[in-house]
Parts: C-alpha cells; structure tokens; sequence
C-alpha cells in the first residue's frame, strides 16, 4: 500500500470525518473509496454548464470559472459570454473560435460547455465521406445504444470545411435570432480535428440531441461549429458517456427566465 500526502480546505476535512462517523468507516477507507469512483468514472462521464433551455431562451451569462471547467474535462464543446464565437476544448485547452482562433488561458465566465476526460472505448477508420450526413453516418454503427451519450475525436485531411460561428448579440436575445446573424466559413485541404458530443433526443431539455461537431485546424488558426464537410482516410475514436452532471448556474437571468418550453425544435434549426 502506497502512502500519499495531499492537502485539502479544512471545510473538505469537517465533510469528510463527518461522513466517516456517519458511515462508521475509516477516513482512509473513505478517501480511497472516494478517489477510486473518481478515477474509474472520469472518462465516462460529462460534466455541462447550464442548459439548452437556458441557451435557447438567451441566457449567455457566464456562471463557472473557465479553471473550474477544465478540472472536469479537457474536451468538449461550448460557448462564451454573449455568444461571443464557438468554444473548442481540446487536450486540455480552450479556443475561441470564429473563423480564426484563439487560445484563451485566462480564466473567464463560462455559459454554457460541456466537457468529457477523454479516453476511448474504440478506435476506427473513416475511408471517404463527401458530406456531414456521410460522416454522421459512418459514426453510427459504433455507438451501442441510442440512449447513452458519446464523445468522438476525429483528425484528418478535410477537402472542405464549412463552419459558422456566433458572435455577440444584445443581453436576452434568443439562440434563434442570434443565429441569423452567424459568421460562415469556408476551409479547403486543412488538417485538423472535430471535436463532437452526441446526445440522445431524449436529452433536449439538457443538452443538444444528435452530433454536435466543432472544428479546429492542426495549427489551432482556424475553426468554428460545423455545417457541412468532405474528406478522405479520417481517423476516428469514440467514448461511451453513461454519467452526466449538469451544473445549474445561480445567476439572475436563469433563475428568472421561463425554461419550460421545449427547445428541439429551435435546436434543430440552430444547428
């Protein structure tokens, strides 16, 4: 048995030698017990800021620290403050990406991400695919279930590349209006990544149903969410998420926006 000395808050202290008493169990065997469901379900699990209520009803308000978010995960997909560009987090770092990119290491407000400790189940190949639709396709057969969530990484070549990205719209207005001011890209022969989350239709009222692509260049100078795109001999992997934490944000504008309407059909015109 291997010793370790760590450091914690005394709050954590007081939690944990409580809940020993409470269980009639060691501190030990507790700390142990608590990291190892840590570190075994860590790359199985999403950790989200918000909702995609909040988003599509216009609550861009950051909430969680952009420090916090990277404790949980290092990839996934987001946005910023006022919808200002597409978020991109990929080994552990962010980009904003509208067009161009750009990495953000301050620590910053986040609205609404979702991010994943990436670690995959399976690994395939993609030979050729001349649309989103095609790659969609190819990804289906390797997700088990259509009801468990899924993070996939896919790096290549892509003959084309069309993305868009959002920009900063006025305090409260909605994910729809905001998108019919989007910014349109078009990439040609660029390397790089797509970094996707895919959710079950069940999910709308959480998180946004089916792939949710983002894109980032290998020079990390180019990106955006993705409309559409053409490629040859991809590289693919994929996880399996079967825990999803959401963190509700305790700002003013979600606690008083009415989030009792169902958002799919917004979300599916957005994206």
């Amino acid at each position: 048995m291997v010793k370790v000395e760590v450091k914690i808050p005394s709050l954590l202290e007081d939690l944990a030698r409580d809940l020993s008493i409470k269980d009639k169990t060691s501190l030990d065997s507790l700390v142990r017990r608590a990291l190892s469901q840590y570190l075994q379900s860590r790359s199985r699990r999403i950790y989200q800021i918000s909702t995609s209520t909040a988003l599509v009803e216009g609550v861009y308000s950051g909430s969680v620290s952009s420090s916090t978010l990277l404790e949980h995960g290092d990839f996934g997909v987001g946005t910023f403050e006022g919808l200002d560009g597409e978020m991109v987090i990929l080994d552990g770092e962010i980009y904003q990406a509208a067009g161009s990119v750009r990495r953000r290491s301050d620590d910053f407000g986040v609205p609404f991400a979702a991010v994943t400790h990436f670690g995959e189940n399976a690994a395939f190949e993609i030979e050729e695919v001349a649309s989103l639709k095609d790659l969609e396709a190819a990804c289906e057969p390797h997700r088990v279930s259509e009801n468990l969530f899924y993070a996939l990484r896919v790096d290549g070549v892509f003959e084309t590349m069309h993305a868009r990205a959002v920009h900063p719209v006025p305090r409260g207005t909605r994910l729809l209006d905001a998108a019919k001011t989007e910014m349109e890209f078009h990439f040609d022969n660029i390397e790089g990544t797509l970094v996707c989350l895919w959710s079950p239709s069940y999910s709308s009222s959480f998180s946004v149903p089916g792939y949710h692509f983002h894109f980032i260049s290998k020079d990390r100078t180019k990106g955006g969410h993705v409309l559409d795109c053409a490629a040859r001999q991809l590289q693919a992997r994929i996880q399996i998420i079967s825990e999803y934490d959401v963190h509700l944000p305790q700002t003013e504008s979600f606690l008083t926006t009415d989030l009792s309407r169902d958002p799919a059909s917004e979300l599916a015109k957005t994206e």
